[in-house]
């Protein structure tokens, strides 16, 4: 089945880093990718516009849209990949809720936006709106010259407090089948032992890895989760980490956290977050 993926853009360098990523992990798959450029210009800022301004500048944009979708023509010529763009003057999330709908979206991919200093958070501002707004697909987000390697070792951290359907973990699944990827299950330990709950979501997890190849690894409760993560790819040598997010899951929790944790996830491998 022709997937449609979602790759918002705002011509910097980093989205550009995370449209190819994208590119080379579904590139044995038939896709039809959408660059999506939002300008949303304000009221008082648009009354000092004229309207030839506005014109040039609409201009300008579609221009590096169509030079974008040529460019990405190039990275894997033999593909089964189609190519469409989108401008739009609404918000980004607006647009990105509009383009789902529309063109019955499969995932979204974007770069996470550099900082530095004080003024780094969990992920850059656009990235952390659309995580929290959009609920109606995956996010892939990839780190800043990130250089594409197979996925072999896939991280997927949950707290066994919820059992998931297989709709949540079919872009998990979808991707570890892809690639004959290994499942590595973190669990962050913060009773003795696991309630019956969650030894029953536990069972319900293995029956959905069944036919893959899939491990748990619990690790003890340092308080910063984040950092708990990062160790855990750093260690296991993983790819791609994958989480489902949800009210009060562990992905929602650290969100929450404080930035000073928040700063720590930020990981260095390809992150893909689910909705739940």
């Amino acid at each position: 089945m022709r997937k449609n993926i979602l790759l918002p853009t705002d011509f910097s360098d980093n989205a550009w880093s995370a449209a190819v990523y994208t590119l080379k992990l579904y590139a044995e798959e038939e896709c039809t990718f959408y660059f999506l450029h939002s300008t949303r210009i304000d009221a008082s800022t648009m009354s000092s516009f004229s309207n030839k301004l506005l014109e040039v500048m609409r201009k300008n944009d579609l221009q590096e849209l169509l030079e974008l979708k040529q460019l990405a023509e190039l990275v894997n010529p033999k593909a089964n990949h189609d190519f469409k763009i989108i401008l739009s003057s609404e918000d980004l999330v607006m647009s990105i809720n509009k383009s789902i709908k529309k063109n019955d979206i499969d995932l979204i991919a974007m770069g996470t936006e550099g900082a530095s200093g004080a003024e780094k958070f969990f992920f850059g501002s656009n990235t952390m709106k659309v995580i929290k707004s959009i609920d109606q697909c995956p996010v892939l987000m990839v780190p800043d010259e990130y250089n594409f390697i197979i996925p072999k070792q896939i991280a997927f951290p949950t707290d066994f407090k919820r059992s998931y359907d297989y709709k949540e973990l079919k872009p998990l699944i979808e991707l570890t089948r892809l690639f004959n990827a290994k499942i590595k299950v973190l669990h962050i330990k913060t009773d003795k032992k696991l309630n019956d709950i969650q030894k029953y979501n536990f069972t319900t997890l293995k029956e959905h890895f069944e036919g893959f190849e899939y491990s748990f690894h619990i690790v003890p409760d340092y308080t910063k989760k984040a950092k708990e993560i990062n160790v855990f790819i750093e260690n296991l040598k993983i790819d791609l980490l994958v989480m489902i997010n949800y009210k009060h899951s562990l992905m929602d929790n650290i969100i929450k956290e404080p930035v000073i944790n928040k700063i720590g996830l930020h990981p260095n491998v390809p992150f893909l977050v689910i909705p739940g």
